[in-house]
């Protein structure tokens, strides 16, 4: 699933994105937006994206329509944990490529509130925060587009080859 963010509050699930170096998903609101209105600093680039795992959203949320709720832009099926996925794994998503943050993606009170306390504990555990449940940050390295059912590739990192 792609969900993007265009205003607080607001979701709209898409059938296909275009990934930007600059903004992240063109029409998201993170490249514009301020965690409050006296913040004027620009967004953190290592949170330009957020991914969470298809089935650990299944779990908390239940019904597909419930998932864009958690915040996130994009929804895989792809095993999030940092032993599959660690900071500096390159994704290449439709013809896009993004990069793993090295900074962790954690649950806030708005997640407990749309979902529960338990989901957020959950989430926050010592297995949840261990295998990234509540999903991880990325950035995106090379613009393009991604499409819903497109394959997700792990790509040598440039800086790691294998």
């Amino acid at each position: 699933m792609i969900v993007c963010r265009p205003g607080i509050g607001e979701r709209r699930i898409l059938q296909s994105g275009y990934l930007d170096e600059i903004v992240g998903l063109v029409g998201d609101n993170w490249s514009v937006r301020r965690k409050t209105e006296a913040q004027e600093d620009l967004p953190h680039p290592g949170k330009q994206l957020t991914i969470m795992n298809t089935r650990v959203i299944e779990l908390i949320a239940g019904k597909k329509e419930r998932w864009p709720l958690a915040g996130d832009q994009f929804y895989l099926d792809l095993n999030l944990g940092p032993d599959n996925l660690p900071p500096g794994t390159h994704l290449s998503l439709g013809s896009a490529t993004i990069v793993i943050a090295d900074m962790p993606h954690l649950g806030c009170e708005k997640f407990a509130r749309r979902f529960g306390s338990d989901a957020l504990t959950f989430v926050c555990s010592e297995l949840g925060r261990s295998q990234n449940f509540r999903g991880v940050n990325a950035t995106v390295v090379k613009r393009g587009t991604v499409r819903v059912n497109d394959i997700v590739t792990k790509l040598p990192n440039p800086l790691r080859p294998w």
